[in-house]
């Protein structure tokens, strides 16, 4: 479903996507707000124990509102950081701001940017899928090796980040 085929003017397309994306993000946080607060034996308490909530939660302990709203720009750092803002109790008057300008960079994102990128990869492909599918894995060889030297630049350093799960107040 490309909401550039949607009969219907930008700024309604970009409205529709804040409400999903508002949605979404708080009934995340409400989950995390609910585990602690008496679902701590469900599958939901499994959450906590991975990996990327432990991040996330780092994340959010270190800066606090500002981690909720730059974490719409990164794929699959945001439903986390919503839950463990939601785990540790951050209070409304300092998630709901942060989420909404979270959501509405989101949307913006999403609504314009993305499926735009999209609708070029689709063309590349059409023009040359061999060449589309060499700068492709370029790009996703990159990124591995990228993200592979700040894990061991931190691991030399010593600065990883911390993996207890831990409750704090932000805020």
């Amino acid at each position: 479903m490309n909401p550039a085929d949607w009969q219907a003017p930008l700024w309604v397309v970009l409205l529709g996507f804040f409400v999903i994306v508002m949605l979404r993000a708080n009934g995340t946080y409400w989950i995390g707000r609910g585990i602690i607060a008496g679902t701590g034996n469900t599958r939901w308490r499994r959450a906590l124990e991975t990996r990327a909530y432990r991040r996330a939660s780092a994340l959010i302990n270190r800066w606090g509102p500002p981690a909720i709203s730059v974490s719409f720009l990164f794929v699959g750092v945001q439903t986390m950081t919503n839950l463990a803002a939601g785990v540790t109790r951050m209070p409304l008057r300092r998630y709901l701001p942060a989420v909404t300008v979270g959501c509405v960079i989101w949307a913006l994102i999403y609504g314009t940017v993305g499926f735009i990128s999209w609708e070029l990869l689709i063309r590349a492909w059409e023009l040359n899928p061999v060449l589309t599918v060499v700068v492709a894995t370029a790009l996703l060889g990159s990124l591995g090796l990228w993200l592979t030297l700040i894990r061991v630049n931190r691991r030399r350093a010593g600065s990883a980040p911390s993996e207890a799960p831990g409750r704090s107040l932000v805020g």
